[in-house]
């Protein structure tokens, strides 16, 4: 694990700092002071007073993904001149017989979709993993190690239509997705220990198809992060007793200042250790550690749950907002073996807007060579979307148009 403490200024006769540490009460109780020494003193308490999250710089550590991130509050005042993205269209065919993802579509391999008027599971036509690829074979030296990586590769299109997205869908459209995402979990997870459900939206996040739909990737391998999940939560269980998300959790409901939705059975929260400016976590209140496992009852609410969060996601800037998003859970198939109770199902929003509909936040420079930074705190991002309302701003204008009209 990372190890990044910063000792704590103590008085009153405490005598558990670090070696070598000097604190303002040693300073200013050592005889013969210099003003040097004074000087000192007085700015280590006056730092210790004044410090506020929202104005200074600070770094966060991420348990789950043993990882920090640098918080610099303070960079939102600066004026932005930097890249602008263009305004999105306006309007998207409902269907489009040239859009390989629609129904009755003919798609790059020559085969025509179905009338399909739900969603709509089948093998992606460029596929990254496939499930007969040969074995590189040994490696000829520890520098230049590779493995033999196996899968399969789906696209699911959630609804017929082209110009709605999960926001704009009825709940009991998005629900029988959640049911599609566990049935496709639990047939791909009898064959491979890692199924990788993520959606990325828009064209912001590299999304060259505006029709509703996820990608899910079932690989034979443990992914990098996937892994790292796996012993934070793996360790974590084994010093406390208890699984690190269904923790964290419940330490939020507590807390209250970073949660943006709750429900019965569903947490949404800005993370206190989030690097996208407006990054939500989804967790479930009981101990889940797959998407199957879900009840009837968690799935009506989950998919209730996911129409407010990405509603107020659309409504922040009064546009389609961009993310990538996925499924996190405990691995399935043929190489779980040991128990999975240190894992918790939870879900990741990772959206990159940071100011407007046009200005997102880029993790270039620093972010790549050294860590993340974020430049608002998870509490503001909290508080700006748990105050937005929970009907779509398109429904809203909708509604006043036909007032006006009426």
């Amino acid at each position: 694990m990372l190890s990044r403490e910063v000792p704590p200024i103590r008085c009153g006769g405490e005598s558990s700092k670090h070696p070598g540490e000097v604190n303002s009460c040693d300073l200013m109780s050592q005889s013969g002071a210099d003003p040097e020494q004074r000087q000192q003193a007085s700015e280590a308490d006056a730092m210790a007073a004044t410090f506020r999250a929202s104005e200074h710089q600070h770094i966060r550590y991420n348990p789950l993904q043993d990882e920090w991130v640098l918080v610099s509050a303070h960079r939102m005042k600066r004026p932005w001149q930097g890249q602008v993205e263009p305004q999105l269209l306006k309007t998207v065919p409902r269907h489009d017989p040239l859009n390989p993802l629609c129904p009755g579509a003919t798609r790059a391999n020559g085969e025509v979709n179905p009338p399909y008027d739900g969603t709509f599971l089948f093998d992606n036509d460029f596929p990254a993993l496939q499930p007969d690829a040969p074995d590189p074979g040994p490696s000829d030296h520890p520098l230049f190690r590779v493995e033999a990586a196996r899968g399969v590769c789906k696209v699911m299109c959630f609804h017929p239509w082209s110009d709605v997205t999960l926001p704009l869908m009825s709940v009991p459209e998005i629900r029988a997705v959640i049911d599609a995402w566990a049935s496709v979990t639990e047939e791909l997870g009898a064959q491979y220990p890692w199924v990788q459900i993520f959606e990325n939206k828009g064209a912001m996040m590299g999304c060259s198809n505006p029709h509703p739909h996820c990608q899910v990737w079932a690989s034979n391998f443990l992914p990098d992060i996937a892994q790292r999940e796996e012993r934070s939560q793996q360790t974590y269980h084994n010093q406390h007793g208890k699984p690190l998300l269904l923790e964290y959790g419940h330490q939020e409901l507590l807390r209250k200042e970073r949660l943006v939705l709750t429900s019965e059975y569903w947490i949404v929260l800005v993370p206190f250790w989030a690097v996208w400016p407006f990054q939500t976590l989804l967790l479930p209140r009981r101990h889940v550690q797959r998407l199957p496992e879900l009840t009837p009852a968690e799935r009506d609410d989950l998919a209730s749950t996911m129409k407010k969060l990405l509603t107020k996601y659309d409504n922040l800037f009064e546009t389609s907002f961009p993310y990538s998003m996925g499924w996190h859970g405990a691995p399935m198939g043929l190489k779980t073996g040991a128990t999975c109770d240190h894992w918790q199902l939870h879900a990741h929003y990772y959206p990159p807007l940071l100011r407007s509909a046009t200005v997102r936040k880029f993790m270039v420079g620093y972010e790549m060579l050294a860590q993340a930074q974020r430049d608002l705190t998870p509490e503001q991002a909290a508080e700006r979307l748990r105050v937005l309302p929970e009907v779509h701003y398109c429904l809203t204008q909708k509604d006043k148009e036909t007032a006006a009209t009426a």
